[in-house]
């Protein structure tokens, strides 16, 4: 006989999920629909310890929609960088209270780090990077410390640096996930019609991938959707999706 296929247990106190995690899944998963994936991986525990995180930003709403559709206990993680545009502080309370996603937390950066590395707030203007770390980066990585899986919004199509992105990946023993990597401009606009959902109030402004407020500015028609992050810097990541590279601190 056969041996039967090695479930994948989420049930040990600190689960270390593997590439053969992450293959089985994204086989188990293929040509499955988002929400339906969703559907069967939230509820039931199978992913461990996990939170959605969310930038709030022009496409959030899709994701959140679809988690919330899913689990409104899901945890949903919002790095606060202290850098933020009001506009997005108000959307991200509109589309909590909108799709009832009870378990909502914030991180913010090390105040300490904040005094020792960016006393003045602007080391954005000369060093976005490590302006990066040590707003974006350490404290999400606090965040992730008790996770096992974490739920990005990230798609292929946002940047030449996110093509051949998978639905499942490992990052440092923990589980990725990119419910929405497959998906393009067009599939979110029908999903945001589709269920009536609200827009990131800069977005009618010509800001399509929305961060920090310094580094964040307008798309001309044409450029690629992220090409108003770090206008003029060569950087396209904020670092969060760069996995071993450790913060500068």
């Amino acid at each position: 006989m056969a041996e039967p296929a090695r479930a994948i247990d989420r049930i040990d106190t600190a689960p270390a999920w593997t590439q053969a995690d992450a293959d089985a899944l994204n086989a188990r998963f293929a040509g499955v629909d988002a929400a339906t994936m969703l559907g069967q991986l939230l509820p039931g525990g199978e992913l461990g310890r996990v939170a959605v995180v969310s930038s709030f930003g022009t496409e959030s709403a899709v994701l959140l929609h679809l988690a919330a559709q899913a689990d409104p206990l899901v945890p949903v993680v919002f790095v606060d960088t202290l850098k933020m545009f009001p506009e997005t502080l108000e959307y991200r309370a509109t589309l909590l209270d909108r799709f009832g996603l009870l378990n909502a937390s914030v991180v913010k950066p090390d105040p300490d780090v904040i005094a020792a590395k960016d006393a003045n707030g602007l080391r954005w203007s000369f060093d976005p990077d490590g302006c990066c770390d040590i707003r974006k980066v350490e404290p999400l990585a606090r965040a992730k410390a008790g996770l096992d899986t974490w739920i990005s919004g990230r798609k292929a199509f946002q940047s030449s640096t996110r093509a051949n992105l998978p639905r499942f990946e490992i990052e440092d023993g923990r589980l990725k996930i990119n419910p929405l990597g497959d998906w393009v401009k067009e599939d979110l606009d029908a999903y945001f019609a589709e269920h009536d959902l609200p827009r990131h109030p800069l977005e009618a402004q010509g800001y399509l991938s929305v961060g920090c407020a310094p580094c964040t500015s307008t798309v001309k028609p044409g450029e690629d959707p992220r090409a108003g992050r770090w206008r003029g810097w060569d950087k396209t990541e904020c670092g969060i999706h760069k996995p071993g590279e450790e913060p500068f601190l």
